[in-house]
């Protein structure tokens, strides 16, 4: 009896852009799919959201990079589809910038506290 483990034995990290008032939504439904770590960086950049302009002073300016938050999830033992998923499903408001996820191999990982290696270490 042979099981297929997920991500075929490997690591894989996934990253996602998102609207940061869907962070909440997010970190829930990571723990709900059964992968509650994660890291949080507040970014910004452009996409496909159209430029904002606005005026300051009577001097007009545009926005161009908006406010995310990247989120990445390094996972071993759960399918990294799930936590695609889980991700999509929590951040999706049906409009332009909702942002984007990418799934990457991990060639190796180590714990520093212990020690452990490749997928012990996640």
């Amino acid at each position: 009896m042979s099981s297929k483990l997920p991500n075929d034995g490997g690591i894989k990290m996934v990253v996602a852009i998102i609207r940061p008032d869907k962070l909440g939504d997010v970190k829930k439904g990571l723990a709900a799919a059964g992968a509650p770590s994660l890291t949080v960086t507040n970014v910004s950049g452009r996409g496909s959201q159209s430029a904002k302009k606005g005026q300051w002073r009577g001097e007009e300016y545009t926005v161009d990079l908006h406010q995310k938050v990247k989120v990445e999830c390094v996972v071993a033992d759960i399918p990294a589809e799930d936590v695609v998923d889980a991700i999509r499903e929590a951040a999706n408001t049906g409009e332009p910038g909702d942002g984007k996820i990418f799934v990457l191999p991990v060639e190796s990982a180590v714990q520093v506290r212990t020690g452990n290696e490749g997928p012990d270490a996640v």
